[in-house]
């Protein structure tokens, strides 16, 4: 049997934001909540620089693929009903390890 590890990756435009510390504040809620929930390693990755856009990775590893595409499918559906902020972009790749 294989094991699989997926990466979430969701983008949210945060509309009107000006400071680092709003900004935090939607981040860090949003990551102490996904962790919470589902267990997983969750980081902002490549928009540490801007105010109006947040990007984070989320990853699991599993030794079925299919549950990893539901839990991650499900972190989505969480995120976005739990941040009045838009989601603008997710995506998920999952890799096959030997």
């Amino acid at each position: 049997m294989g094991m699989f590890l997926a990466v979430l990756t969701v983008e949210f435009n945060l509309d009107g934001n000006d400071n680092l510390k709003a900004k935090r504040r939607v981040a860090n809620s949003l990551k102490q909540k996904v962790r919470n929930k589902f267990n997983v390693a969750i980081a902002e990755v490549g928009t540490e620089d801007c105010l109006t856009r947040l990007r984070l990775a989320i990853a699991s590893i599993s030794n079925n693929e299919g549950h990893l595409r539901s839990r991650l499918d499900k972190c989505t559906l969480m995120m976005e009903a739990i941040c009045s902020e838009e989601m603008v972009e997710s995506q998920v790749e999952i890799y096959a390890a030997e």
